[in-house]
């Protein structure tokens, strides 16, 4: 099996896709029309040591954007960022005209700029590649035009305003992006309520069987994983639709559970602790009075 291929630089990348060199070794908006990917076989793996932000159309190779079905059928925006492994599937029997733009940000660029720490904010950088955003016409022109903006902004003569304009350009970017994600989850109300459902159905597993008791209290990555959905991507789409993360979920079905052994059985609370999942009581005591402002004790107490 070959080891996948690193880009270091912006300028590996275009030297790869037999592109003419970047106008900026730091920054770099590509057609995707002009990409060529020299691939051999059925599946290019990479690695690449900067940011990248694509909107594609019509793309093969392409990332499997995942078993949903979506209504946009217009730009897809998905969002990669420095040291993320990735991995296309290639068609070699298909022929199409692929469109879009890939813009390229090499972490040196954001140094000493309000980007720097920022950036890492945004979730959708962390979100696997299927669950990239579909824009509307008008989104992906709002996209499109920032796209732009910023090429003529590198290729034009740099001075001392050069990088502080773009970096103005890119976090337009990404708070337009931010506000698209949130309208995706927002309107895909269909996928999202399946999802929604799917979560409290993967709780509920934990809850109704030996689970706690074997593994102890679930992870967020854990649960994530079971729904096939990255962690962050389930954190947005509890705190949208219910504003609560997927901790508070789960810490609240710890309690549910807790309460009613404490109304219904005689087991003591180091033995309620233990089922639940609890290596030590007192963590257990410490949470139950956080959420209820009382002590597991003092709960028991009214329903003798």
């Amino acid at each position: 099996m070959k080891p996948p291929i690193r880009f270091n630089s912006i300028s590996d990348f275009h030297s790869f896709c037999n592109l003419s060199n970047p106008d900026h070794p730091l920054i770099s908006l590509i057609d995707y029309s002009k990409v060529n990917y020299p691939v051999e076989g059925a599946e290019l793996k990479w690695i690449q040591n900067f940011y990248s932000i694509g909107l594609k159309k019509n793309v093969y190779p392409r990332f499997n954007y995942g078993q949903q079905q979506y209504d946009f059928d217009s730009g897809v925006l998905c969002f990669v960022s420095p040291q993320q492994f990735l991995s296309l599937e290639v068609k070699q029997d298909i022929e199409v005209n692929p469109t879009g733009f890939l813009l390229l940000i090499h972490p040196d660029f954001l140094w000493n700029t309000s980007l720097t720490k920022k950036i890492k904010s945004y979730d959708f950088f962390s979100y696997q590649v299927k669950e990239a955003l579909f824009l509307s016409d008008r989104e992906e022109k709002i996209i499109v035009d920032i796209f732009k903006n910023i090429e003529r902004e590198y290729q034009s003569n740099i001075d001392k305003f050069t990088q502080e304009l773009i970096i103005a350009q890119i976090e337009l970017l990404l708070i337009y992006s931010e506000r698209f994600y949130e309208r995706q989850f927002l309107t895909r109300k269909r996928s999202s309520h399946e999802l929604l459902h799917k979560f409290e159905e993967v709780l509920s597993q934990y809850f109704d069987n030996e689970k706690l008791l074997e593994n102890g209290i679930p992870s967020v990555k854990i649960i994530a994983e079971q729904m096939n959905i990255s962690p962050n991507y389930l954190g947005t789409l509890l705190r949208i639709h219910t504003q609560q993360n997927t901790q508070q979920h789960i810490q609240n079905r710890l309690i549910d559970s807790a309460k009613e052994r404490l109304s219904t059985t005689h087991l003591s609370v180091s033995e309620i602790a233990y089922e639940l999942g609890f290596e030590h009581p007192q963590s257990f005591s410490k949470l139950f009075k956080q959420k209820t402002n009382q002590s597991p004790g003092e709960f028991r107490k009214l329903f003798n």
